[in-house]
């Protein structure tokens, strides 16, 4: 699927900071030894915030996850070393007690050390753990929140998260575990009956049982259901499907990790709201 991205140029943020009339000195200063958790947003750069791009121009180490989209590390300053973080299911990653300690060791040799991770850092993406242990050790940090998938990713599907008309409450859970399995402390029987809206994170693995148990527990089988994977990026993909055959649907359309799923009502939105279909003339 073809989408038209409003920033296609990540230095079109850095030239809006240096160019314009924004006064960078009015940005916190990132001082050698803090470490900064800070959320890229879900892919597109334009939709990293500005205090993002402040810490990327001014970082002594940046340590990047896999889901940092492409085109948002243009943005660190040359002379910053680049350490490369991501884990991927499946494929040899970097521990995540390796990673936290870096973030330690590097702050105090002094650095200026930006932990940088895809969505929102405090939205399953361990950034709660990771700024525990840097209070535990001594490091000063600040948390720059960021846009986070199940609510960029479907604002980019043209799918609203909530609408008067149709629900009131929106559940975010994740599909993967600590164990690499499906969690085993939810309520499926409470979310299926109570929440209009699900949004989940790292679900394609699990789908199969997640689906089961929420059909299990009463939710409608026809009931819409959308998979946007590689979500604001140009090969973003949205299947749209209903509950009872998802799980045959995504795997015949080929969807790949990484991908949102959204369970409700508001997926039959994106018949009207799909603001990214290729246009034949003009922009976005």
């Amino acid at each position: 699927m073809a989408v038209c991205l409003l920033f296609k140029d990540s230095y079109f943020i850095t030239s809006i900071m240096e160019n314009s009339s924004f006064d960078t000195n009015a940005m916190p200063k990132f001082l050698g030894g803090h470490v900064w958790l800070a959320g890229a947003g879900p892919g597109d750069p334009g939709l990293i915030t500005l205090l993002c791009a402040h810490a990327l121009q001014r970082a002594d180490v940046v340590v990047y996850d896999a889901l940092v989209g492409p085109g948002i590390m243009e943005m660190a300053r040359p002379e910053a070393e680049l350490k490369y973080a991501g884990k991927r299911g499946g494929k040899p990653s970097p521990k995540q007690p390796d990673i936290t300690l870096s973030l330690i060791e590097y702050a105090r040799e002094g650095k200026r050390v930006l932990r940088l991770k895809g969505g929102d850092p405090f939205v399953f993406g361990r950034g709660g753990e990771e700024a525990m242990r840097l209070a535990e050790a001594g490091i000063p940090f600040r948390i720059v929140p960021g846009v986070t998938a199940g609510v960029g990713g479907l604002a980019y599907a043209g799918i609203p998260l909530t609408h008067r008309d149709h629900n009131p409450a929106v559940t975010f859970l994740t599909g993967h575990g600590a164990s690499g399995k499906v969690p085993e402390n939810i309520n499926w029987r409470a979310i299926a009956e109570g929440s209009p809206v699900i949004v989940m994170y790292m679900a394609l693995k699990h789908l199969p049982n997640i689906t089961e148990k929420l059909l299990a527990a009463g939710r409608d089988p026809d009931e819409p259901v959308a998979l946007i994977s590689r979500a604001t990026l140009p090969e973003q993909t949205v299947l749209e499907t209903r509950l009872s055959r998802c799980v045959a649907d995504a795997a015949a359309a080929g969807i790949e990790p990484p991908a949102v799923v959204v369970i409700g009502s508001v997926v039959s939105f994106r018949e009207h709201l799909d603001w990214l279909k290729p246009r034949t003339e003009g922009g976005c």
